[in-house]
């Protein structure tokens, strides 16, 4: 099974769900230069990825190879995923794709996307249509292969039509473009936008009129991909001209999928841009022989300890494929470190019955200490020989020594059992090409921090040279600062919020060095 799927038209957030839903399902992806990596991200960590190209003077495959690729992966009986910029109808050659795989009997879907020919003049303010402006819209190729300028045969009459004009792939063309419209009668005073980057954080665009848009364009050094939009209502200009805080800054996470989705989707309301930095996989040990025990004796521990939402989701996946459900927790307490922890365990139906004020691993372990020395009730401390511990820690592999340094001097007796840890893989791929240049790159754990550092190998100071590292913990940064990189931008709170608002202090002192 192939389906083409529209991807949008730069924005990563404008991807239709049901074209997100099977990104997240395919067993192969097939993409282009307009691909976002953040939508690569959202593939499963098997998913095998195939770069193509298709940029302007840079195609990295012919259309007929693309097509026996599609057709040969296929035959493979892989769920594939053809992710094509804007809409694959709309200039997109998905239609050659599709009679490609119907000739060889390869069943597919088209998932329509948002057509960049509406969404990035929108993005910049330019409605297509208007009332009393424009009444109609012609979406026009300007890369017409073999064609004079680059412009269809056609071009005569299609510019001579009312309403407003919209060339895609025409950033190269823009001279004949303009020349042609003035030969169909339109006057040099129309008005003329060309945007480049549309619907990013990044966008620009360069306002005119038909007698002037070329010099400013040059003046400007606009480059692909750039849309060009010609009539009245490319006057007008509706954009909001309230910057978000983080706009322009471009942000590469570390850390799981899960983890990048949930932090990426926090800094892109902020206006960020966001990358993945460094793709980071869980891997549960949730079936070995000192969980299997910890499992078999749920009943008798008084707290269970949770430093992470992977530990929360981890341990009760394990505890039911063990055959056992919640009734083996008998009378249990649960010790969280943070809200977001908190929120993962209530998905479970508990409440965390404690959490600190401050959301650090420290201050959970003095927490959970000075319950264990409270007079009457609670936990006891149980560190005598020959008794059982009274609190499980299941959590990953590396996890922050003060935990269980400071229960062992509040005499408290505890389990503290390696629940998963974490391991790198290449953010895009071994296809994926290089990663631009990012303001900050974010660590939320000393393991994320091991597994970038071993992903990334002799390249990982390099990339991280010019960018500002920011750390959720001390424990977190202490990863780091071995590895012989400061530390610029440290989060104190153990959320993703916290390590937005770290970014969000740090731009604003940034802003005032400045």
């Amino acid at each position: 099974m192939v389906v083409l799927v529209g991807a949008g038209p730069g924005d990563p957030g404008l991807i239709t769900v049901k074209g997100l839903s099977c990104l997240k399902a395919c067993d192969a992806v097939v993409y282009d230069s307009l691909s976002s990596e953040q939508l690569l991200a959202a593939a499963r960590p098997d998913c095998r990825k195939v770069y193509v190209g298709k940029r302007a003077g840079r195609h990295s495959m012919k259309q007929e190879e693309i097509n026996r690729l599609l057709v040969e992966l296929g035959k493979e009986g892989l769920y594939v995923v053809r992710l094509k910029g804007g809409d694959p109808f709309v200039f997109g050659r998905g239609g050659e794709e599709a009679l490609a795989l119907a000739a060889e009997g390869i069943p597919y879907e088209i998932i329509p996307g948002v057509t960049s020919a509406v969404a990035v003049p929108e993005c910049a303010g330019i409605p297509v249509t208007h009332r009393s402006l424009s009444r109609s819209f012609h979406v026009i190729t300007g890369h017409t292969k073999g064609a004079e300028g680059g412009l269809p045969p056609e071009f005569g009459q299609v510019a001579a039509l009312p309403g407003t004009l919209v060339f895609l792939m025409g950033l190269n063309s823009l001279p004949a473009i303009v020349e042609g419209l003035l030969k169909a009668g339109r006057p040099q005073s129309l008005p003329a936008a060309v945007i480049e980057n549309g619907t990013l954080e990044n966008a620009r665009t360069v306002r005119g009129c038909l007698g002037d848009i070329q010099g400013k364009v040059l003046e400007a050094g606009l480059h692909t991909p750039a849309i060009i939009v010609a009539g009245e209502a490319a006057a007008l200009d509706l954009s909001c001209k309230s910057g978000r805080p983080l706009g322009g800054v471009r942000v590469g996470i570390t850390g799981t999928a899960s983890f990048r989705e949930r932090l990426g989707a926090l800094l892109n309301s902020l206006g960020a841009k966001v990358e993945c930095a460094g793709a980071m996989e869980v891997n549960s040990h949730a079936d070995s022989p000192e969980m299997e025990a910890a499992y078999g004796r749920l009943s008798r521990y008084e707290v269970i300890v949770f430093t992470s939402a992977n530990g929360v989701r981890l341990f009760f996946d394990g505890l039911l494929k063990s055959g056992r459900d919640f009734r083996a927790l008998g009378q249990v307490k649960f010790a969280v470190v943070g809200p977001g922890t908190a929120g993962e365990l209530l998905k479970y139906g508990f409440r965390a019955d404690y959490m600190p004020r401050v959301y650090r691993t420290r201050e959970l372990a003095e927490l959970l200490a000075q319950v264990c020395q409270n007079e009457g009730g609670g936990i006891k401390p149980t560190a005598r020989e020959g008794m059982l511990p009274r609190i499980l820690i299941p959590r990953s592999r590396g996890g922050s020594p003060e935990l269980t340094e400071i229960l062992s001097r509040a005499g408290v007796a505890f389990d503290d059992i390696v629940l998963y840890d974490v391991t790198g893989g290449l953010p895009g791929g071994d296809a994926a090409g290089p990663q631009t240049d990012c303001d900050y790159i974010t660590f939320a754990s000393a393991s994320g921090v091991e597994a970038y550092f071993e992903q990334m190998g002799g390249e990982a100071m390099e990339r991280l040279a010019d960018s500002r590292t920011v750390c959720i913990g001390d424990v977190t940064a202490g990863a780091l600062e071995s590895h012989g990189r400061r530390v610029d931008v440290l989060a104190k709170d153990f959320t993703v919020r916290g390590m937005a608002e770290a970014i969000l202090n740090d731009r604003s002192e940034g802003d005032e060095r400045r």
